[in-house]
């Protein structure tokens, strides 16, 4: 005798279980992906982290130009503040008319869309506020008792400043960090070699 063996029947219930189970899950409860940065975002990190580096060189520059022509406090200090001022007001106004430009550009272009355009104003408070944050790097250690160390006190502060502006600009930019680093350092330790020696020349000369 020939047994049959039956295959059990999928009811519906069967069915609608399967469909749960098979369900992909709400669009709430999966991990957001991280939206991707628009141009005005990236332009607002580059003018940040241009104006930090434009601070701390620039004012370096002028803290160590001013100490190689005279030993006081009073001088050194003063000259970085307004180096710090002038500075921060300069790179506001250049990166507005710069990202200004930027932004007709890609209006003429018709191709960016409304929200994504590079926001003058934005870039440059920025920019303004960054150079400010950068700049007190070498003014905060000029304001320290270093007597004759000063030059190499702030020289050494600035290295490390450097190097950390370098690094971000790296990250952001997707570049190598090393080389982006060494290109920062470089370029800010012959500023500041350059001004001490003009100012040990104007100090002489005076």
């Amino acid at each position: 005798m020939t047994t049959t063996i039956s295959r059990p029947t999928v009811g519906p219930m069967s069915t609608i279980s399967a469909h749960l189970i098979s369900r992909p899950a709400p669009a709430s409860d999966r991990a957001a992906a991280p939206a991707p940065l628009t141009g005005s975002r990236l332009n607002q990190l580059r003018a940040g982290v241009l104006g930090a580096n434009d601070g701390i060189v620039s004012v370096a520059a002028i803290v160590v130009g001013v100490a190689g022509a005279s030993s006081t406090t009073a001088s050194i200090v003063t000259a970085g503040v307004a180096g710090l001022v002038a500075g921060a007001l300069s790179m506001a106004t250049g990166e507005y008319v710069s990202v200004s430009s930027q932004r007709d550009a890609e209006r003429a272009g018709l191709a960016t869309p409304d929200e994504e355009l590079t926001n003058p104003w934005h870039a440059a408070v920025a920019s303004l506020f960054a150079f400010v944050v950068g700049g007190l790097v070498p003014l905060l250690v000029a304001l320290a008792p270093w007597g004759s160390a000063i030059v190499p006190a702030v020289f050494g502060a600035v290295v490390v400043a450097l190097v950390v502006t370098g690094a971000v600009s790296a990250r952001i930019g997707g570049s190598d960090v090393r080389r982006a680093v060494l290109r920062n350092v470089a370029g800010g330790s012959i500023a500041m070699i350059v001004t001490y020696a003009v100012g040990s020349l104007v100090g002489l000369a005076l």
